[in-house]
């Protein structure tokens, strides 16, 4: 049997494992007094979350599956005693986080496609100069800020990309390759914790917090997020330079001198039309407490007039990460099924009897969440997570929804903990055992310092 073959074979097994234990599970725990629909949510629950951990199928084909299960199963009056109006399990691909992710990734691409990233990190690459220790912070700050508008994977591909011909003349064996090829995920997924846009578990917590009644705008996640992100990033810019870079020996840049700038006149309307598409988008988003348009209804700028401008066209739309808002739209889908249900109150209720401290019942979620995401995705982890914190923090609900969306984005153990950790490993540079510092520093500092300050600014 081919490789192909048994790669098929192990998925179905995993499959086939993942429905049994969910039934098994579902069949152990259930309440006698629980609904039909009840009981589906339940064990779609746990389904979904083996598929997620043994990757039997793709994330957002998880997705598309619990969408499916919730519009059959609660709303089928041959398989429910009390069928439900499913639109709304169905119609969270119109949610404004949807919208909100879109409008990010229309701006990432259009960056991208007028190479403004790579005259962005050309300009940090002269200004941080010859020192490895300056270059490296200038790199880790600069991807971070990059991260907070554009996705991380996107961030941290660009970044690599736009390095390789330095990390080739350095060779595997040297330590300022392995500080640069570990300390830009770091700062990938610190920057990502920074604003409502910088990764999917920030915009399903601001979309479970409006559900609740709780508006939290671009500029509120950032009071939260930013100071956060650049706390991580200076602490492991500082560990890396100690562990990693032993003298001050110039780098040479020379490798910069080859590189091609497109200077036509057409490049050169569409790179404009994208810097003042930026800085209005990114002008609203801060303001929106001033003119009260929603930060979602904001994207609509970037949708429009990148498209209007013909800066981005059909091919360059169909490139966007489409399988990453399927994925955020299942998420979404499952939350708003496991709240609606009453499943998680009737399993917070449980654990309030326990009668946890607040502080504590923070740490635990925190941590959770960190170890949860090392081995699934930080999204899929955020969208169990938010809703049942929520549910058991009641008067919390701001303060634990923020700490656990932040604490989702400190996975970094594993080469697989995130997209950016396996882009820096597939450039054969790195060992496993390499991640392991960044995976301590960030799982052990992250959740402690987004509580502390969730806390001390609420």
């Amino acid at each position: 049997m081919d490789d192909f073959n048994k790669n098929r074979v192990k998925k179905l097994v995993m499959f086939l494992l993942s429905l049994i234990l969910a039934a098994g599970i579902t069949f152990l725990i259930k309440d006698p007094g629980f609904t039909d629909s009840q009981v589906y949510v339940l064990f779609l629950l746990f389904f979904a979350v083996g598929l997620w951990l043994t990757e039997a199928m793709p994330a957002f084909a998880v997705s598309l599956l619990i969408i499916s299960y919730l519009v059959f199963a609660l709303g089928n009056p041959f398989l429910n005693s009390q069928p439900e109006n499913i639109d709304k399990y169905a119609q969270t691909f119109s949610s404004s986080v949807i919208w909100l992710m879109l409008g990010g990734f229309f701006l990432a691409t259009a960056m991208t496609k007028t190479k403004l990233d790579e005259a962005l990190f050309r300009f940090t690459l002269k200004i941080s100069g010859r020192n490895p220790r300056n270059l490296l912070a200038g790199l880790m700050f600069t991807t971070m800020l990059a991260s907070m508008l554009m996705s991380n994977t996107a961030t941290t591909a660009m970044v690599i990309a736009a390095i390789m011909p330095l990390l080739a003349s350095l060779g595997k064996t040297s330590g300022f390759s392995k500080a640069l090829l570990l300390g830009i995920p770091i700062a990938a997924a610190t920057g990502g914790m920074g604003t409502i846009i910088g990764t999917p578990p920030n915009a399903i917590a601001a979309g479970a917090l409006e559900n609740a009644g709780i508006t939290i705008d671009f500029i509120d996640w950032m009071k939260f997020g930013v100071p956060i992100a650049l706390a991580l990033t200076a602490i492991s810019c500082f560990v890396l330079i100690r562990l990693f870079i032993k003298d001050n020996t110039p780098i040479s840049l020379a490798f910069m001198d080859n590189q091609v700038v497109d200077k036509t006149q057409e490049f050169v309307r569409q790179r404009r039309v994208v810097i003042v598409v930026i800085i209005i988008t990114v002008g609203l988003w801060l303001t929106t407490s001033l003119h009260g348009i929603k930060v979602a209804a904001v994207c609509a700028v970037p949708l429009v007039f990148l498209t209007l401008t013909r800066v981005l066209e059909g091919k360059d739309i169909q490139g966007l990460p489409w399988d990453t808002l399927l994925l955020v739209a299942g998420g979404l889908s499952l939350g708003l099924a496991l709240e609606q249900t009453g499943l998680l109150n009737h399993y917070a209720q449980l654990l309030i009897t326990v009668k946890i401290n607040s502080i504590v019942l923070m740490f635990i979620f925190a941590f959770l969440t960190m170890l949860v995401s090392n081995i699934m995705s930080n999204t899929a982890a955020s969208t169990v997570m938010i809703p049942l914190g929520m549910a058991i923090m009641v008067g919390f609900e701001q303060q634990i929804a923020l700490i656990i969306a932040i604490s989702a984005s400190t996975a970094m153990f594993l080469p697989v903990s995130s997209p950016p950790n396996a882009i820096a490993f597939s450039t054969g540079l790195l060992e496993q055992k390499d991640f392991r510092v960044g995976g301590i520093l960030i799982g052990v500092l992250g959740p402690i310092l987004a509580i502390l300050w969730v806390l001390l600014i609420s």
